[in-house]
């Protein structure tokens, strides 16, 4: 899914192409897209854009008359810019924006449809989309501490948690995690000063770090390569690889469609978190620490 870094890049290449241009139409092909009802496309048609914001991880472009379109990419929805007359890609199309400068086009990897477009008027409207997390960048450390530990969550739930904080998912928190030297499933009351403070500072750091490396590789063109797994990552998508801070091997946590990855030597002192698929499979099986793992990988016949 998109997060904050990604967000951010697409809503500066989309100013640099839409700020003042005229939305000439939006042609929906997916049923599935649209999930307001009190306005429709054709009421977008004819209207300049006059704004665009992110809330959290969705994309709101501001219309004339105060309609706003928020885009809601989930896990697989991607944007896509074509100049005038250039060749579009021949994969399936959900929505197309057209502009006198070019077309915007949503897609969406898979068959299951996720991403959303709602078409709202006003403020009041517009914020009804916005989960209340916690902006990182304005953010001091003692407002950053009271929100996190208002609940005792993981804190990779507390990361990720919209409602905590703005536009943080399932990678970035890995690498937040990493950065930090927290174990994904501590709890954020237990945290003391001196975790919270590193966490608040590992949170910033990544975040503007991963912006920095869109925005070159991007270098002026529209962003096309939006992945959640990106060379360079620590241990998010590198399970079974060596960590870079130590050469640990990267293990994971898997849930419903989601894993949480981290480096046990970095982040666990050495203990193995389990992974309730494979812990309900082997019992006492598993292995408890990294020399465990290491002794069972060993005693495998070759």
């Amino acid at each position: 899914m998109p997060e904050l870094p990604d967000i951010t890049v697409y809503l500066e290449a989309l100013e640099a192409r839409v700020l003042g241009q005229r939305l000439e139409r939006i042609v929906i092909t997916s049923p599935f897209l649209l999930r307001s009802i009190a306005l429709s496309p054709q009421d977008c048609a004819g209207r300049n854009v006059v704004a665009l914001r992110r809330l959290g991880k969705r994309i709101a472009i501001g219309l004339a008359g105060d309609l706003w379109l928020v885009l809601h990419l989930m896990i697989a929805g991607r944007l896509h810019w074509y100049e005038p007359r250039a060749k579009r890609s021949r994969r399936p199309v959900l929505a197309t924006f057209e502009f006198a400068s070019g077309t915007l086009t949503l897609t969406e990897a898979g068959s299951k449809r996720r991403a959303s477009l709602h078409i709202v008027h006003g403020e009041a409207a517009l914020a009804e989309h916005d989960r209340g997390g916690l902006e990182i960048a304005p953010l001091d450390y003692a407002a950053f501490a009271e929100r996190l530990t208002q609940r005792n969550h993981t804190l990779k739930r507390a990361l990720t948690d919209p409602q905590l904080l703005s536009g943080i998912g399932n990678a970035y928190s890995d690498e937040i995690l990493h950065r930090a030297r927290l174990s994904p499933l501590a709890l954020s009351r237990s945290l003391s000063d001196e975790d919270l403070r590193r966490l608040f500072a590992a949170i910033r750091a990544v975040l503007d770090d991963w912006t920095g490396r869109l925005r070159r590789e991007a270098a002026g063109t529209f962003p096309e390569r939006v992945t959640a797994f990106r060379e360079g990552m620590a241990v998010h998508g590198r399970y079974g690889k060596p960590c870079p801070v130590c050469g640990t091997t990267v293990q994971r946590i898997r849930y419903a469609e989601n894993e949480t990855n981290y480096c046990p030597r970095c982040q666990t002192a050495g203990r193995l978190l389990s992974d309730r698929s494979l812990a309900r499979l082997l019992k006492d099986d598993w292995p408890r620490t990294i020399e465990e793992l290491e002794v069972r990988r060993a005693q495998r016949p070759a």
